[in-house]
């Protein structure tokens, strides 16, 4: 197998892309004079992309795969094989939204209130798609950053990406409309998932990417129960499946293993000791492949 040209979004999701790939077990490094990181993969090279770009050099077969929002799939328009879907982000794990957003004093209240005015964004053809569903004319500027200051000098509204709204709050704007919620995916061109080694090699890093992702959040739980407690501390355990049961050497006993929420042990663990489970052990998880 040739080697496999990886792109890797550069900017926002950079950090959190190749701390991803690490938990995945790849190690990516990155050089501040580089567009071109080392990963200790030989089959693998790589190569640094803004994310609004990667969905192009896929489709056109310059990078065999790579990772990018779905809105710049849809901008651009790109006949790309989606391989997954990667839920995170530079803050944390929810979907990205593509938000209209107007200065907090502003009487612009909804789509139509756009009429006859100018709005800043990067994402251009999505906002133009979103003002002809509405049934309204307004002027699109390409911007080229720092979007959120635009308004009210610059522009009467934006329309821009975000995680948790903190920037566009610090800037004194509202948001009154979603036009996309997004995610990133892992995608392919057309012809390397033709390629038998290719597509298998991508199919497997997606797997423990995907596999990383599952694992988010979540903890694996150890326990030791009485025969007589066992439906009791069952009924408390929430689990992906079934919790494991296993029986041990005294017959009045077992031993259980499940994966819970993180969020859930605090008030999980003082319950469980209240039905007499013993031996309780939380043990982190890096990677859960269903």
């Amino acid at each position: 197998m040739t080697k496999l040209m990886l792109g890797l979004p550069k900017g926002s999701l950079e950090q959190a892309t190749t701390d991803l790939f690490a938990k995945a077990g790849y190690k990516i490094e990155i050089s501040s004079r580089s567009y071109y990181p080392t990963i200790d993969d030989p089959e693998i090279d790589c190569m640094l992309i803004r994310a609004q770009e990667m969905s192009k050099y896929v489709e056109e077969g310059i990078l065999d795969c790579g990772l990018t929002g779905f809105d710049w799939i849809q901008e651009n328009g790109s006949d790309v094989v989606e391989v997954a879907e990667l839920v995170y982000g530079k803050v944390g794990t929810k979907p990205l939204r593509w938000v209209l957003a107007v200065p907090a004093d502003s009487p612009i209240k909804c789509a139509k209130d756009l009429e006859g005015k100018r709005i800043a964004t990067e994402a251009v053809g999505m906002t133009q798609r979103y003002l002809k569903k509405n049934g309204v004319n307004a002027k699109v500027d390409f911007s080229w950053g720092a979007t959120e200051v635009k308004p009210p000098k610059f522009a009467d509204a934006i329309v821009e990406i975000t995680e948790t709204g903190s920037s566009l709050r610090a800037n004194n704007l509202v948001i009154i409309d979603t036009l996309c919620v997004t995610t990133t995916r892992f995608i392919a061109n057309r012809k390397t998932m033709e390629d038998p080694a290719k597509k298998d090699k991508i199919e497997k890093i997606a797997m423990m990417l995907q596999a990383v992702l599952a694992a988010h959040g979540k903890v694996g739980l150890k326990l030791n129960v009485r025969k007589s407690d066992l439906d009791s501390v069952l009924a408390l355990l929430p689990a992906l499946q079934r919790p494991t049961v296993s029986p041990l050497a005294d017959t009045d006993w077992f031993a259980l293993d499940t994966i819970v929420s993180e969020a859930q042990v605090r008030e999980l663990i003082p319950a469980l000791k209240k039905c007499n489970a013993s031996g309780i052990v939380e043990y982190p998880l890096n990677k859960i492949i269903d």
